[in-house]
């Protein structure tokens, strides 16, 4: 199995007024990414805005996320779907369109038992030959991943790494207890990166590291050394922008970072609201106070 880790951002979807993907902004994103250092790249996620975009728009995005990556560093594509069928058709596409992985999402209208949960993403694994990541997110997904299911998922050839969005490190703990090793955890930006690195996370999945990447390599860069001073003095500078992405809709609050630093991403596709003019001005002022230049790509 190819190994995951490090600092994968979460990348917005680019949508254009006529519904096309912005090629182009995109492509220039992937690269900007790839240059700050970051691990691998994750079309798709939370902040690509997944649960807007049509099939046409997803399958385009991975196509130009593949393309601009250009094998330097692995792409992990999301799908999501409500059904198993449809789900199994995506990572099909996804690994056919060259994804290194796959980031296997649930979505539900009607709660799903545990065994509908771990028969869908078993489903979803044995249609790829791609490492498989489950995402679980508490807050928004209707039917989660229970620790039970987790284990029994962590003995799939295919099944490495779970990216885990709740608060609780404590349940991260327990994944790890429970898995014995098989399952490696990614953390989100909702938790402190640098704890999650120090009980044993081997990185982060998140939608802020698309607007601060050079400082969030630094950070991984830091634990991975031990350098746990130097780690948590650099956590607590970069908090506030998690603060602000907590405070705000997210995939709003981080294509507003994104185009205050030259990148035309668009607004999020209706009905969600663009970042508000109080937003952008503190957006603005946490991204100077961390350096970074505006328009400078």
């Amino acid at each position: 199995m190819q190994d995951f880790h490090g600092v994968f951002p979460y990348l917005v979807s680019p949508i254009g007024p006529d519904g096309r993907v912005l090629d182009e902004v995109l492509a220039r994103l992937c690269e900007h990414l790839i240059a700050a250092g970051v691990h691998g790249l994750t079309p798709l996620g939370s902040t690509g805005e997944f649960a807007y975009l049509n099939a046409d728009q997803r399958r385009r995005i991975i196509e130009v996320v593949v393309e601009a990556a250009a094998g330097r560093v692995p792409v992990v594509a999301g799908i999501a779907a409500n059904t198993t069928a449809e789900a199994v058709r995506q990572a099909k596409e996804a690994s056919a369109l060259g994804a290194d992985g796959i980031l296997a999402i649930l979505e539900a209208y009607f709660p799903v038992p545990e065994a509908g949960v771990v028969d869908y993403f078993t489903a979803v694994a044995d249609a790829t030959d791609r490492p498989v990541v489950l995402y679980t997110n508490p807050q928004f997904q209707r039917s989660d991943l229970s620790l039970p299911a987790l284990a029994t998922l962590s003995r799939h050839p295919r099944i490495g790494y779970v990216k885990d969005a709740s608060t609780n490190t404590g349940r991260l703990l327990s994944i790890m207890d429970r898995t014995e090793g098989r399952m490696r955890v990614f953390a989100a930006s909702a938790h402190i990166p640098a704890a999650v690195m120090l009980i044993g996370g081997v990185g982060w999945m998140a939608g802020p590291a698309c607007a601060i990447p050079r400082q969030s390599v630094r950070l991984y860069e830091l634990c991975r050394t031990g350098d746990w001073a130097a780690a948590m003095a650099l956590q607590r500078r970069l908090w506030r922008i998690n603060e602000l992405f907590a405070r705000h809709a997210l995939a709003a609050c981080i294509k507003g970072a994104l185009d205050i630093q030259g990148f035309p991403v668009g607004t999020p596709l209706p009905p969600q609201a663009a970042l508000s003019p109080q937003g952008q001005q503190e957006v603005k002022a946490a991204l100077a106070d961390l350096e970074i230049h505006m328009g400078d790509t």
